[in-house]
């Protein structure tokens, strides 16, 4: 079976450019991205133009196609989710996240599972987030998602 490598999208630059850049790399039309991602070429072409923001689904997709890595495409696309994330801090506190692990409280008013605990230990990795409470933000983001 043929190992996939993913590639990087260009850092600083919008998701319309990268996915339309990324589509001739690869020599694809308009119209075999839309068939592999099950939505219409006119959607494909709105994406590319920028007047239409994608959903995480069709995000997903799109980084399968194109051979991007899902989260990093998902960043881009999604440039108020990275504006949350921030450079650990340097100053030996407790990190945001350690704050939030060990505050019950918070956690069990917004009734957070073991499960949801390990998702958002993953974002935690992703980089350092302001407040306790900007993983309930991200925790409602993936439940609104999921439709939960």
């Amino acid at each position: 079976m043929k190992r996939k490598i993913y590639t990087r999208p260009a850092p600083n630059r919008r998701f319309s450019q990268t996915i339309r850049e990324r589509r001739r790399q690869l020599d694809l039309t308009q119209e075999q991205v839309a068939l592999r991602i099950r939505l219409s070429t006119g959607f494909v072409q709105s994406l590319e133009t920028g007047q239409r923001r994608p959903s995480d689904q069709t995000v997903e997709r799109l980084a399968a196609v194109l051979g991007f890595d899902k989260r990093e495409l998902f960043l881009l696309a999604n440039t108020h989710a990275r504006a949350v994330l921030v450079l650990p801090p340097n100053n030996g506190a407790r990190s945001v996240w350690e704050q939030f692990r060990h505050n019950r409280e918070l956690r069990r008013v917004h009734r957070v599972t073991k499960g949801e605990m390990e998702l958002l230990s993953s974002v935690a990795s992703l980089g350092e987030l302001r407040t306790p409470h900007e993983f309930i933000y991200v925790l409602n983001a993936v439940r609104q998602a999921l439709g939960r």
